[in-house]
């Protein structure tokens, strides 16, 4: 996907028992896709920071986490897995399982975590990582997605639209 493209519609299964589909979010709302899994140590790095964001944001934009990774290849990826993780860090946000890979590749997704950015007309403002520093949040200089997140809300464009998404490749299916 590049800056300004259209939202990919999809139908996943979420560990909550619902189905999702674009339709599922508020459509006045700017929407987060954000790539996902639970092995990656970069989205571990990443997830207090991601479910903090999520916390912080929830009345104003709709988040989805999406782990399109394959789980025979990585158990600790599988969806009964991704319920335990939802659970035990209390996620605020949907967290749906891509079994088929099919998002991912229409996306073009090839990171764990990599960030899809909405704004309320579903024309594409901000791809890549979470901010400059997967390691050390007490590091971290540019906050990218949550100033876009910030731009988005007061109708704007953000000032970095896009940056190299920085994590563990999508495992796909061999």
């Amino acid at each position: 996907m590049k800056i300004g493209d259209q939202i990919i519609d999809f139908k996943l299964p979420g560990v909550d028992g619902r189905v999702y589909s674009i339709d599922s979010f508020d459509k006045s709302k700017p929407i987060a896709i954000i790539f996902w899994c639970n092995h990656c140590p970069y989205v571990k790095a990443w997830e207090d920071r991601i479910v903090k964001i999520g916390k912080k944001y929830k009345d104003k934009v709709n988040f989805v986490l999406i782990n399109s990774n394959d789980p025979k290849r990585y158990p600790e990826d599988s969806f009964d897995n991704m319920k335990k993780r939802a659970e035990e860090k209390g996620y605020p946000f949907p967290y749906l399982f891509d079994e088929s890979q099919d998002v991912a590749r229409k996306y073009g997704a090839q990171r764990t975590p990599e960030i899809f950015l909405f704004d309320q007309n579903h024309k594409l403002v901000y791809h890549g990582a979470p901010d400059d520093n997967w390691e050390d949040e007490t590091k971290v200089k540019n906050y990218y997605f949550v100033d876009a997140l910030e731009a988005v809300l007061k109708g704007q464009f953000p000032s970095i639209q896009e940056t190299q998404p920085v994590g563990c490749t999508v495992k796909w299916k061999q």
